[in-house]
């Protein structure tokens, strides 16, 4: 099934206690269209750059089957960029400097070819955007998954709050699950997430897995349990890629499917840390990704 992902494309540069790097391609749409790309054959794009953007990071996307007719490229202006620093513990980090660029003013256009969309995945952007996506579509998708971030719940409450009212799925982390319900226990805060609009709510806990709360069940998947993570930047949104794009190409959207979809995102996000940016989740193998899933069994399985 069809899946569209409206997000950034943008430039990173990254230190971490491992190196650093000078612009390499990132953004929440890049990570989980990549991810995506490994489940779903019909993977369409809606992202904004600017003519300083190269073709070859361009074409990168369209080997992995990404469609970018709705890559928009803005003449004579620049690229979302973002430069971070990590700190050892790898799950703080400051940003060092933030160049909105054409972002400031990302007016999502859907090309027509999009408008059959059967999965929406909305990365993190203005929850105004997020919502003028869904509007813009002339039917509405089978499923939409909503990301989000501290951000936005600080400063465009309203917005978020119009938007999430819209949504099936929503993806945040427990920091941010706890900060837009004001509610310590994730469970707890789970419920009050469902009472504003989603049905299914997922909470990311890092390096401790993920939380999956749908049709009154809960599902917890571990995460893999690495020696070294590299660089956690785009972590999260090659989860979501992973989760969204498992979802369109079995088209299955129930509780069961979404537990195997939470351990195939999981498994996507463990690649990711591996290497600087996207480098890891540009060059996979089907038996490498089988193989992830496997290990993620074997974690959690036990006998009684």
């Amino acid at each position: 099934m069809s899946l569209l992902t409206v997000g950034s494309v943008a430039f990173d540069a990254l230190e971490t206690p491992f190196g650093k790097t000078d612009k390499i391609i990132g953004g929440a749409a890049t990570y989980i269209t990549l991810s995506a790309s490994y489940f779903t054959k019909d993977n369409n794009l809606v992202a904004v750059v600017g003519d300083d953007f190269p073709q070859t990071m361009i074409d990168d996307l369209n080997q992995h089957g990404i469609n970018t007719e709705g890559l928009e490229i803005r003449v004579g202006e620049k690229t979302f960029f973002w430069s971070g620093k990590y700190h050892n513990d790898m799950n703080t980090r400051d940003t060092v400097e933030v160049q909105l660029n054409v972002m400031e003013d990302f007016d999502p256009k859907i090309p027509e070819s999009y408008q059959d969309c059967t999965y929406l995945m909305l990365g993190n952007t203005a929850p105004s955007i997020q919502q003028m996506v869904i509007e813009r579509l002339n039917e509405r998708p089978k499923l939409i998954v909503l990301d989000t971030m501290n951000l936005w719940i600080e400063i465009a409450n309203p917005d978020l709050m119009s938007l999430l009212k819209l949504v099936d799925v929503l993806v945040v982390n427990d920091e941010e699950a706890r900060q837009l319900t004001r509610e310590y226990s994730l469970v707890k805060a789970a419920a009050k997430i469902q009472t504003m609009g989603p049905k299914t709510v997922i909470i990311k806990k890092g390096e401790h897995g993920a939380l999956l709360f749908s049709e009154g069940k809960t599902f917890f998947a571990p995460a893999l349990p690495l020696e070294e993570v590299f660089d956690p930047t785009g972590a999260g949104d090659t989860f979501a890629g992973g989760f969204i794009g498992y979802l369109a190409q079995t088209d299955d959207i129930s509780f069961d499917n979404m537990k195997r979809a939470i351990i195939y995102g999981s498994a996507m996000a463990s690649f990711c840390v591996e290497k600087f940016g996207a480098e890891r989740i540009m060059n996979l193998t089907k038996e490498e990704i089988n193989q992830r899933v496997n290990e993620f069994v074997t974690l959690s399985a036990f006998g009684l």
